[in-house]
């Protein structure tokens, strides 16, 4: 069978990829070999988000009090919430499988394992597909740690804990980013006790001390056990329980374990090495700026390439791609500006440089911080937890980066997005108009505490 364009993988890139391109007038053919929709809306953003919007409903029932507000008992059925969950996922399978079929003969899809067997030919079952131009889009999916013993206890990871129907008694979460805390405090408001374990001496890694701790402090305010600087020694079974030891020789028991140590690029049985198609010491597919690997006409895009694996930066793979493949790419992916959030409650929105970044590349900057619940809205709402965070180009004055810990967060950090796409000055924030009472206002507090702005 010959095609122009072989799509391998249905995730947030190569969908409207293969659509646009089918669009255009190349003959497509998208293969998927398990769920419409991949890593998303099967068991990564959309899911997760959908069962997180449920325990901060728990959440705020039993704290309406504060508002004066009784509510009563309150119960989390959670076998309700995963239907609920189930159906919102099924909701947007199903619309991609729409606008698959909605294609008509111009793109076909067909259900299977790809995997190369030589230069630009993909075999599905036992058909062999060549094509001019081949696009890898097959995700990630979570690390299992080398850890004595766990080949013995029953283990979670983010797909195996959306499934459950009856609530753990205990959960221990191995790891300390954003799969970590958004399921450990998710549970904790569904009635678990939770335990999270994280080897280093701050949750998120990535990002500046205050800025973790301003997290750390909400999570252990509602009762959430923070172990930090704390590595697994081994796991062993006891009755129904499993017993994580520590390096320190501490002992964690739970009734469930979550898996949540970082993931791995999906390459290990797509035949790469026939293909061409180099990988680096991850497991990651090489691709260069324009997302080219070294197979001719062979690109890769999204969470498989590595690094930043979020949603949003796979759709706009996408984007750059189509550009390439049509003649106009301008763009590269290193030249734009990639934000991020995690779902946690309150939220924790970066983008840019963090202040440790710029100290340690020797870039100089301005900061601003300030208590989130300094924002008016923030107190009338009673949401004050959490910080507001600027760096600024002392010359030009525009934004090097910016992070905030509080409601929404991810909906704020659009306005130092929006900045810094347009190259424009922070003084653009200062003068505006700002809507009150709104949490935008905390956005031009921030800035208007520089002494400049004063």
């Amino acid at each position: 069978m010959h095609a122009d364009v072989v799509v391998i993988g249905s995730g947030q890139a190569g969908v409207p990829l293969a659509a646009r391109l089918a669009k255009a007038g190349r003959r497509v053919v998208l293969v998927e070999r398990k769920l419409l929709g991949g890593t998303c809306v099967n068991d990564g953003c959309t899911p997760t988000k959908t069962m997180v919007a449920s325990a901060r409903a728990a959440h705020a029932a039993r704290r309406a009090g504060r508002l004066g507000v009784s509510t009563g008992d309150v119960r989390v059925d959670l076998a309700a919430v995963v239907e609920r969950k189930d159906k919102v996922v099924r909701q947007w399978r199903d619309g991609v499988q729409r606008r698959l079929e909605g294609m008509g003969d111009k793109l076909q899809w067909r259900k299977g394992h790809a995997r190369f067997v030589g230069a630009r030919q993909v075999a599905v079952g036992d058909d062999v597909i060549r094509a001019e131009t081949v696009i890898v889009n097959t995700g990630a999916r979570a690390v299992v740690p080398d850890l004595p013993g766990l080949e013995n206890v029953p283990w979670l990871d983010n797909t195996r804990i959306l499934q459950l129907r009856e609530l753990p008694r205990h959960l221990v979460v191995l790891g300390g980013g954003y799969i970590a805390c958004e399921f450990g405090q998710m549970f904790r408001r569904f009635g678990s006790e939770v335990t999270i374990v994280q080897r280093g001496p701050h949750l998120f890694g990535r990002e500046d001390a205050d800025v973790a701790s301003a997290v750390e402090a909400v999570l252990r305010a509602e009762n959430i056990t923070l172990l930090l600087g704390s590595e697994g020694r081994q796991v062993t079974r006891l009755g129904d329980d499993i017993v994580l030891e520590l390096e320190s020789g501490e002992q964690v028991r739970g009734s469930h374990l979550l898996l949540a140590v970082g993931r791995r690029p999906n390459t290990d049985d797509l035949g790469c090495e026939a293909g061409g198609v180099e990988l680096d010491n991850r497991g990651a597919i090489v691709a260069d700026e324009h997302y080219a690997t070294s197979a001719p006409g062979v690109y890769a895009v999204g969470d498989v390439i590595g690094g930043p694996q979020f949603t949003h930066t796979s759709w706009d793979d996408h984007r750059l791609l189509y550009d390439v493949l049509m003649g106009d790419g301008k763009r590269s992916r290193s030249d734009r500006i990639v934000p991020y959030c995690v779902f946690t409650d309150p939220q924790l929105a970066r983008v840019g440089l963090s202040e440790t970044e710029a100290r340690e590349r020797g870039i100089a900057y301005e900061l601003a911080t300030m208590e989130f619940g300094k924002i008016a809205r923030a107190i009338e709402i009673d949401e004050t937890a959490g910080i507001l965070k600027v760096l600024l180009d002392p010359t030009s004055e525009r934004v090097l980066g910016a992070a905030i810990v509080g409601v929404e967060a991810g909906e704020l950090i659009h306005m130092f997005v929006v900045l810094m796409q347009a190259g424009a000055s922070a003084r653009t924030i200062v003068d505006v108009q700002v809507i009150h009472p709104t949490l935008a206002e905390g956005v031009q507090s921030l800035l208007l505490s520089l002494p400049r702005y004063a």
